[in-house]
């Protein structure tokens, strides 16, 4: 798993060697396996499936908030297929030189941190859509909302960055050339760095759910007022609602390492059960609100993804749902 708390006496040298991140106990590693692989492929599979459905629709390619709906989608994935690679290679106890951990752990980690921007993104707009209604269109436009992807897929970028370069100017070159498991810890070796990064995440998130909690604010405000769609309003709030679960699910993560920590000093068997929960509940799980938000509560997408799930049968049947949301 992607999320082991690494212990701060580990010299860098052997840190990887030192971790115990799957139970060593044959029946339970492979039932914790066959767990994780049941959650995993069912959402990537709906996922793919509906990237499938937003490509196959010109509608959908040209309005702001499917375009931010397939990148979730997309980081998801992404997200969902590396941590499959890194939990068959961990319960393989399968080593990884870290040449090739190290892009693969940036990878990682950008996607993670991709998808609550994203999120924000998308109650952003909801929040232009019901709020500025006039000014929607024109604000909300494709060419906007692309470089909006883009400036977050750089913001995401960033700290796996920073954190390749205090990598390779703090630690010896022995460590570079290691082999090791491939979790993001191998980047903050050091628990000064694993320090700076936690109060980092904790910052982010703030920003993050402030903004959050000003958008849903302000369709609560503009739904008491008398020149506002009411049912327009209540579906945002719905929708926000929602994105705001699943900011909360996917950023919990800042929070576990910390109770993973301390529950490992207590008993390292109740401390892989613990993990393993976390990382299903945590990792895997809150990538199935995104679907959840947009791919089964909006209708007129639900009868696209419906459509091409039946291989185009009730076409008409299909369109006039689509058409009559």
């Amino acid at each position: 798993m992607c999320t082991a708390e690494c212990n701060s006496s580990q010299n860098t040298s052997s840190s990887s060697h030192q971790l115990q991140l799957v139970s060593s106990v044959p029946l339970r590693k492979d039932l914790s396996l066959a767990i994780t692989q049941i959650f995993v492929w069912p959402f990537v599979y709906i996922n793919v499936l509906m990237l499938f459905t937003f490509y196959r629709k010109q509608s959908f390619r040209t309005e702001t908030r499917y375009i931010l709906f397939a990148n979730t989608l997309l980081t998801d994935v992404i997200f969902l297929l590396l941590t499959d690679f890194v939990v068959i290679h961990t319960y393989s106890y399968l080593l990884m030189p870290m040449a090739f951990c190290t892009p693969f752990c940036m990878l990682m980690e950008t996607v993670s941190i991709c998808t609550p921007l994203t999120i924000t993104a998308m109650c952003v707009e909801r929040y232009v859509a019901i709020c500025m209604p006039l000014r929607h269109s024109a604000i909300s436009t494709t060419s906007r909302t692309f470089t909006a992807i883009l400036i977050i897929w750089i913001i995401s970028s960033i700290k796996p960055i920073v954190d390749v370069f205090i990598l390779v100017t703090t630690v010896s070159e022995q460590y570079l050339f290691d082999l090791t498991f491939c979790h993001y810890e191998i980047m903050t070796p050091e628990q000064w760095h694993r320090f700076i990064g936690g109060n980092w995440y904790i910052i982010y998130f703030i920003i993050i759910l402030f903004i959050e909690f000003f958008c849903y604010l302000m369709i609560v405000l503009a739904a008491r007022a008398a020149s506002v769609d009411k049912k327009s309003a209540g579906k945002g709030l719905r929708t926000i609602s929602l994105h705001m679960l699943q900011l909360i699910l996917c950023t919990i993560s800042i929070v576990y390492p910390y109770i993973e920590a301390v529950v490992i000093q207590i008993d390292i068997q109740l401390y892989l059960s613990v993990r393993f929960f976390n990382f299903i509940t945590f990792s895997v799980i809150a990538r199935a609100v995104s679907p959840l938000v947009y791919g089964l509560r909006d209708e007129k997408f639900y009868a696209a993804l419906l459509y091409y799930v039946r291989c185009r049968q009730n076409h008409i049947s299909s369109e006039n749902r689509e058409s009559n949301p």
